[in-house]
């Protein structure tokens, strides 16, 4: 295991910096480590596209989230691997080819389950401008990467460096002082006892799960069904009362067609939410997992430890609490998240998801995960108040993990379905 001090060096050594994102991440080595070896294989190792075509996609995907963080970190990278300033006008001045990833990567970043194996097909088949199937898939696996890297960014509100434009840290504080966010508000004396009262609550409701999963006969298909879906449903309401206000700028706009193009408006043919994907009919152990590794072999790879040490990461702590097992509070948060993208787990009962996220923290997640650039400061210091920032960065990556597993399921599901 990579000691933190070794990371570090080894992005400065490779970056000339130790980047935000990095810093944040920090709080938890072992994923930062799983992490960084992807992200350095998607943009730095060999692959089937040019490296300064990775980074545009890289441009592409974070402009749909309006996050300019990342579309300056990577503006700066296209130019340093010999990427021509002309692109940097905007989609227009970019190659047709480029430009025909836009209509995926809006669909990747807002409503992953409208992608069917037409899309694919239109890439593949454009004539001089096609893809080859290498290239989508690096291109797919790159989109998702950088949709869900907005989501961690603005969910733990990374801002620009000190020398990029407009720079300066991150709401946690330094990775060495890790107190509860609670305590840095001062949050007055009622405010610190509720939230001292949330953890308890939620210490309770997990026992109380776990004891009746013991002795429960089990919930019928039908109620599970119904569950999932009363969950699904539910959180199309769920929606921030406070939303941060992005002007579009124009450094970003310029990457971006179809702006209004969101989340939230999938109510239009009359349909209430995204169709339900059943899990077990494509999952990422058996088909999404062996499709990559066939066509981008060692990305499979990095991509399932990344999944595996995110999902199992865990300190046996809540709050001030010590030798708890969290595996079922993991389980309910990335499970809403895939909910949320209308993935259904046909074994999971959603009745947890009510009984252990509360409200404030459905809010938060959903935010995150669906339309990032609208996560606000309060947001974050709302949920969980008595729980430590590490703890806090831990769920954001649990959602930004669980987020691009959900979408790439979808991407790889249609190209699955090209292919047969």
């Amino acid at each position: 295991m990579h000691s933190l001090r070794q990371l570090l060096i080894e992005a400065f050594v490779s970056a000339g910096r130790v980047d935000n994102i990095t810093m944040v991440m920090g709080l938890h080595p072992q994923y930062l480590s799983s992490f960084w070896k992807t992200q350095y294989l998607l943009l730095r190792m060999d692959g089937p596209l040019p490296y300064h075509k990775r980074h545009y996609i890289a441009i592409m995907a974070a402009a749909r989230h309006q996050c300019s963080y990342l579309v300056g970190l990577h503006m700066e990278e296209f130019l340093r691997v010999g990427g021509n300033p002309a692109w940097l006008q905007g989609l227009h001045y970019a190659p047709q080819k480029l430009r025909n990833l836009n209509e995926i990567n809006k669909l990747l970043a807002h409503r992953p389950w409208l992608i069917t194996k037409e899309h694919i097909e239109a890439l593949l088949k454009t004539g001089e401008n096609s893809w080859s199937l290498a290239e989508l898939v690096q291109a797919l696996v790159l989109l998702t990467h950088y949709h869900s890297l907005a989501s961690f960014v603005f969910g733990c509100g990374i801002n620009p460096e000190e020398d990029q434009d407009g720079g300066h840290g991150c709401w946690p504080p330094s990775p060495h002082s890790d107190s509860s966010p609670a305590s840095d508000d001062s949050m007055g004396g009622s405010g610190g006892k509720d939230a001292m009262q949330e953890v308890e609550v939620l210490m309770e409701r997990m026992k109380l799960l776990q004891e009746s999963q013991l002795e429960e006969e089990g919930v019928t298909q039908e109620e599970m069904a119904t569950r999932f879906e009363l969950e699904k449903t539910e959180s199309l309401l769920v929606t921030p009362s406070d939303i941060a206000d992005h002007s579009l700028q124009s450094n970003v706009l310029c990457f971006v067609e179809d702006p209004e193009f969101s989340y939230k408006d999938f109510t239009r043919r009359g349909e209430q939410a995204p169709p339900t994907f059943h899990a077990q009919d494509y999952t990422w152990e058996d088909h999404g997992y062996s499709l990559i590794n066939r066509l981008y072999p060692d990305v499979g790879q990095l991509l399932d430890e990344k999944f595996q040490v995110v999902y199992n990461l865990t300190y046996n702590t809540i709050a001030m609490h010590c030798g708890v097992d969290t595996s079922m509070l993991r389980r309910a948060i990335w499970n809403y998240v895939h909910c949320v993208f209308g993935i259904r787990y046909d074994d999971y009962d959603y009745g947890e998801v009510n009984q252990l996220l509360e409200r404030s923290l459905k809010v938060y997640i959903k935010t995150v995960a669906c339309y990032p650039e609208k996560t606000t400061k309060r947001m974050y210091t709302q949920f969980w108040r008595h729980f430590k920032h590490s703890e806090k960065v831990h769920i954001n990556l649990l959602l930004l993990e669980a987020r691009m597993q959900a979408a790439l399921l979808y991407a790889l599901r249609a190209v699955t379905r090209y292919m047969t």
